[in-house]
């Protein structure tokens, strides 16, 4: 005779312990934790003079009018082929070949003449480029 029923009951993990053990690392690991607390630093801060920076330029501003003619410096330039702008480049940049390239192009001019004046800079070895841009006039900075 068997008493036993046919049903087995099937085996449970207790999560109960685990949850305490957890919780006893994190309080001994939260009591023991330092915390290091920064100092303050006194920093002596470098301090410019703008009037030395003007007597020493080190920038050449490309302007590209909307008819594809192009002024390095304020000096409109005869012709519009890619050598003759390379050629006033480096006579403009004097051997400086740490020279800022400021291109101020207008917004009507032709993405061709803009690409003709970096490829200037870069056959003139001026690798700095920059574009010039103002604020629309509706918008102001916070």
């Amino acid at each position: 005779m068997n008493f036993r029923s046919g049903t087995r009951d099937e085996p449970e993990i207790n999560l109960i312990p685990f949850i305490d053990i957890l919780l006893v690392v994190l309080i001994f690991l939260v009591l023991t934790t330092t915390y290091s607390k920064f100092t303050e630093l006194k920093v002596n801060l470098p301090v410019a003079d703008a009037e030395a920076q003007r007597q020493n330029p080190k920038e050449m501003i490309v302007a590209v009018g909307s008819d594809g003619r192009y002024a390095i410096n304020q000096t409109v330039l005869d012709g519009a082929s890619v050598e003759q702008l390379t050629r006033a480049m480096a006579d403009a940049a004097q051997g400086n070949r740490e020279m800022v390239v400021i291109i101020s192009a207008d917004a009507t001019a032709t993405h061709q003449s803009v690409i003709n004046v970096m490829d200037a800079a870069r056959r003139a070895s001026l690798v700095q480029i920059t574009f010039a841009a103002q604020q629309p006039s509706g918008s102001r900075r916070p």
